[in-house]
């Protein structure tokens, strides 16, 4: 509810003074006839009649307080909205190798990488997302979906050692590329992180980039893995020991993919940083929504006035039969 002219209902003020007049004059109010007791009279029966002057300055009142809102133009407003969403079509491509169990990031980098993919999908409820994985081979874990939640569990599955070890960055491009070539959407994105340099699979990273290219892909590389060294658990006939070992990112490799498709090369050295790369992704790549919104008011005062009409046709009624013996 609303109203057309809001600043007439400062004029209910006015109802305080009014109210504090009729309290005040009713304990000024003096008897007509002055008796030296009222003994006799305490057995008569009490006349009500006297208590319909109170009411009938209430309704009188709430008569003038319902014209004041009738005058203020009451109206009810129903908002229409329609909304259309331009999704954008997102592939990861996520590297499962074993370097990937590297301990630089906590717990290590491929938690990590899932735990910050799984929290932006979640914030993209209007996009199609997929998800390829790659180490030494490649494979479809989840096409193109919008059932957020069957592909955060299918993230949440994926382990080191569900396909053979090695780093076919060029593979896991190829085969993301091969899922979103097709697709309607106007944006297509390719997310591919990795912590290393290629060393398997027969498609070369620049090949893939091509492809890419040639499909209007977009691809944005992320390199995983700290500066110089990393601890790197290691089994052993007396349980897990942990040895430093390098961190091997083909930097300019992943800058090349980055470039030739339109993307940006990230390097993400903390868990901190690889959160803030995927908000920065986030930012860049937002969903067009087109929105239609439509507003249609009516008149509500109708309601307000027909209740003052029939307390006012109610307080003539009562002056005119119940109190038309006493004095007006």
């Amino acid at each position: 509810m609303s109203f057309q002219n809001p600043e007439y209902l400062w004029w209910l003020l006015v109802l305080i003074p009014i109210v504090l007049w009729y309290v005040f004059k009713q304990f000024r109010s003096h008897a007509s006839l002055q008796i030296s007791t009222t003994e006799p009279f305490r057995k008569m029966p009490r006349s009500r009649k006297p208590y319909w002057f109170h009411v009938l300055f209430v309704v009188r009142c709430v008569v003038v307080a319902l014209l004041i809102i009738v005058v203020a133009r009451p109206q009810l407003s129903n908002h229409f909205q329609t909304e259309t969403a331009e999704g954008i079509d997102i592939m990861v491509a996520l590297d499962v190798s074993g370097t990937m169990l590297a301990e630089d990031l906590k717990p290590n980098r491929l938690q990590a990488a899932k735990k910050v993919a799984t929290e932006f999908i979640a914030g993209r409820p209007n996009d199609n997302i997929g998800l390829v994985v790659f180490s030494g081979e490649s494979f479809t874990q989840c096409p193109l979906t919008n059932d957020h939640s069957a592909l955060i569990n299918l993230f949440n599955s994926v382990e080191y050692g569900m396909i053979e070890d090695g780093t076919a960055i060029g593979l896991g491009l190829a085969n993301a590329v091969s899922r979103i070539k097709d697709s309607e959407a106007k944006s297509k994105v390719i997310i591919l992180l990795t912590d290393g340099s290629n060393n398997a699979g027969d498609v070369a990273p620049r090949t893939a980039a091509e492809i890419a290219q040639s499909f209007g892909v977009r691809v944005y590389t992320i390199g995983v893995g700290t500066r110089g060294m990393a601890p790197y658990p290691f089994q052993t006939p007396y349980g897990v020991r942990y040895q430093n070992i390098p961190v091997d990112i083909d930097e300019d490799m992943l800058r090349e993919i980055a470039d030739m498709t339109g993307g940006t090369y990230f390097r993400a050295t903390d868990n901190s940083k690889l959160k803030a790369i995927y908000e920065e992704i986030d930012r860049m790549e937002k969903t067009k929504l087109r929105v239609n919104q439509y507003s249609k008011k009516s008149e509500e005062f109708l309601p307000f006035l027909l209740a003052a009409f029939v307390l006012l046709v109610f307080e003539i009624v009562v002056r005119h039969t119940i109190l038309r013996s006493l004095p007006m």
